[in-house]
C-alpha cells in the first residue's frame, strides 16, 4: 500500500512538472495596437494607397502571417473598441458604451487579470484611454487622455505624470523596449504596445514632415458624396473634410477674429500639438508648413481657388500629415520585430496588429470612423503565430473585436468564462475547418458626437442593414455590387426577401448579444 501511495506521489509529482513546464512554454503575446489606423492606410491590405504609402514591417506581419480580410469592430469608438477587446463583450455588456461617461468597470473580468493570474507577465505602454486605471498589468505608463504627439505626458504607475521630450511613437517604442529588457524571463509576456498615432491632429514626427509632398495622393471617388439615396441623417454629419476640418487644429493655419484664414503667429499655431515644442522643434515645423502655408494662402486669398480646389488642398494636407504619422507606427513594428529577432523571441512570440477601428481617408468626403459603413466599421487584424499559422494566408471568416480576448485565452491554456460573447480564432488561425458565424452585430450608442445619430446593423458576407432609430430609418446595402455603398435597396421590392432575412437576423443577434431596447426618437437626439 505504501509502495502504491509512493508511485500516486512521483506520477503527481512528475504530471504537475510536465503542466509547470508547458505553462512557462506558453508563446508570448505581443500585441501592436494604433488609433484610427484605416485598412486603405496598409499596403497589405492593397487599398489604393499600397503603391505610395507602404507599409513594410507591417506587410511583413501579413506575409509571415495571417491577415484578416473581414475584420471589424463592434462599436467604431476609440474607448468601447477597447473595452471590447479586454472583455471579450459588446459595449452594452462591459459597461463602456462611449467615450465620454464613467471609465471601465474593471471589477468585471478582463484578459489582462486572467493573463496576469495565469502566470504571464503583463504590461500596457501608450494611450489606454478608458479612465481607470489599468487593472492585471504588473507594469503600465499611460498616456493621459488621448495624449499628445510631441514631448508627451505619461502617467505612472505611482500616479505621478511626467513629461517626455521626443515623438509620442517613439516613446512608446523605446518604453516598450526597455520593459522587454527588464521584465521577469521566468515568465511569458503579454505586451500591449499601444500608440496614439495616426489619431487627430494627425502630426507626423520631424523626420516625416515632407515625406509625401512629392507624392500623387490618390483621391477617393466618394470625395465629394452628396449623401443622396441613404439615410437621411448622413447629410447632417459634422466630419466632412469640406465643412468641418478645423483651421487651426486640423490644417496648421488659423482663422483670425473676422473668421479670415491667415498664417498662424509665431507660437501660436492653435494645434496644441505646436505649442508643446521645444525651439528646435518648432524651427523644423515652421521651415516645413510655412512656405507651403504661404503659397496656399496666396491663391485662397486672390480668388484663384474655387471650392472643389479648396477641398483637394484640404485633402492632401490631411492624407500626407495621417500617412506620415503611419510611417512612424510602421517603423515601430519594424523595431519591435526586429528585437524579437535579436534576442530569440520570435519564434515564441504570437505578434498581434490592430487598431481600434477604421477611418475616413476621404470617403464620403469625410474624415473620423462611427458610421457602420465599411472604412470604418472594418478595422485591421493581422497575426502572426510562428509554426502554427500559415504565411501569407488571408481567411474570410466575419471576426470582431469580441474574439480577441477568447482567442488570447485559448493561447495561453486559459478557461474561456461563460459570460464572453466572442468566438475564439485558434481554429482559424490553425487553418483548422469551422463552422463559423454568418453575421456580425454592431452599435454606435454616442449621443450626437460629430452629428451621428446612434445606429444598429447586421452584416453578413454580402449584405449591410442598418437602422436609424432617430428618423426611424433602414438602410439596406449589397456590398457585392455597391461596396461603396452609395445607394440604399431597402425600398426596392426585388429586394424584399433579402430585407426580411435581415431583418430577422438582427433581431436574433439582439437577442442573442442580449442588446438593450432601441432607443425611440425622443431619446435616440
Amino acid at each position: 500500500m505504501i509502495r502504491s501511495f509512493l508511485v500516486l506521489l512521483v506520477l503527481f509529482g512528475a504530471t504537475a512538472m510536465v503542466a509547470a513546464e508547458e505553462k512557462a512554454q506558453r508563446p508570448n503575446i505581443l500585441f501592436l495596437f494604433s488609433d484610427d489606423h484605416a485598412l486603405n492606410a496598409i499596403s497589405a491590405y492593397g487599398g489604393p494607397l499600397a503603391e505610395v504609402a507602404p507599409t513594410p514591417n507591417i506587410d511583413r506581419l501579413a506575409q509571415e502571417g495571417m491577415l484578416f480580410r473581414n475584420s471589424f469592430c463592434a462599436n467604431s469608438i476609440c474607448g468601447p473598441s477597447r473595452a471590447t477587446i479586454l472583455t471579450g463583450k459588446h459595449s452594452h455588456k462591459n459597461g463602456f458604451m462611449r467615450n465620454t461617461g464613467q471609465g471601465m468597470d474593471q471589477s468585471q473580468w478582463t484578459l489582462s487579470k486572467a493573463l496576469q493570474a495565469s502566470g504571464y507577465n503583463t504590461a500596457i505602454i501608450g494611450k489606454w484611454h478608458l479612465k481607470t486605471d489599468p487593472l492585471g498589468f504588473d507594469h503600465w505608463e499611460i498616456l493621459p487622455g488621448q495624449g499628445n504627439y510631441y514631448n508627451p505626458d505619461f502617467i505612472q504607475q505611482d500616479g505621478t505624470t511626467k513629461r517626455f521630450e521626443g515623438y509620442v511613437t517613439d516613446l512608446i517604442t523605446d518604453k516598450s523596449i526597455n520593459w522587454l529588457n527588464e521584465r521577469d524571463s521566468s515568465k511569458p509576456f503579454f505586451l500591449m504596445c499601444q500608440h496614439k498615432a495616426p489619431h487627430r491632429t494627425f502630426a507626423p514626427p520631424l523626420r516625416h514632415l515632407n515625406a509625401f509632398d512629392d507624392v500623387e495622393i490618390p483621391e477617393p471617388e466618394t470625395l465629394f458624396d452628396d449623401y443622396a439615396n441613404r439615410s437621411t441623417t448622413l447629410a447632417n454629419n459634422e466630419m466632412e473634410i469640406d465643412r468641418h476640418m478645423d483651421w487651426a487644429y486640423d490644417l496648421k493655419l488659423r482663422k483670425d477674429e473676422r473668421g479670415k484664414v491667415v498664417l498662424p503667429p509665431p507660437d501660436r499655431y492653435g494645434t496644441p500639438e505646436y505649442n508643446r515644442m521645444n525651439a528646435t522643434q518648432k524651427k523644423a515645423w515652421d521651415a516645413h508648413f510655412g512656405p507651403q502655408n504661404q503659397a496656399f494662402l496666396a491663391d485662397f486669398q486672390a480668388g484663384k481657388l474655387s471650392e472643389q480646389d479648396v477641398v483637394r488642398w484640404k485633402y492632401r494636407r490631411y492624407m500626407r500629415d495621417y500617412l506620415g504619422a503611419v510611417r512612424a507606427v510602421d517603423e515601430s513594428v519594424g523595431r519591435l520585430l526586429k528585437y524579437l529577432d535579436d534576442n530569440g523571441l520570435a519564434e515564441n512570440t504570437i505578434v498581434i496588429y490592430s487598431s481600434d477601428q477604421g477611418f475616413y481617408l476621404g470617403e464620403h468626403g469625410w474624415y473620423d470612423k462611427r458610421w457602420m459603413f465599411e472604412e470604418s466599421f472594418q478595422m485591421p487584424l493581422i497575426i502572426r503565430w510562428p509554426g502554427v499559422t500559415q504565411p501569407n494566408s488571408t481567411p474570410d471568416e466575419l471576426v470582431q473585436n469580441i474574439d480577441y480576448a477568447p482567442t488570447l485565452l485559448e493561447v495561453a491554456g486559459e478557461k474561456i468564462p461563460p459570460e464572453i460573447q466572442g468566438r475564439s480564432l485558434v481554429p482559424i488561425l490553425k487553418g483548422e475547418p469551422v463552422a463559423w458565424r454568418d453575421s456580425l452585430y454592431y452599435a454606435y450608442y454616442e449621443l450626437g458626437e460629430h452629428a451621428v445619430p446612434q445606429h444598429f446593423g447586421v452584416r453578413t458576407q454580402r449584405y449591410k442593414l442598418i437602422h436609424f432609430p432617430l428618423t426611424n430609418e433602414w438602410n439596406l446595402f449589397d456590398l457585392q455590387t455597391d461596396p461603396q455603398e452609395m445607394v440604399s435597396i431597402y425600398e426596392d421590392p426585388a429586394a424584399q426577401e433579402i430585407r426580411e432575412n435581415l431583418t430577422q437576423e438582427f433581431h436574433r443577434l439582439r437577442k442573442v448579444y442580449q442588446a438593450p431596447p432601441l432607443p425611440q426618437p425622443a431619446q435616440a437626439k
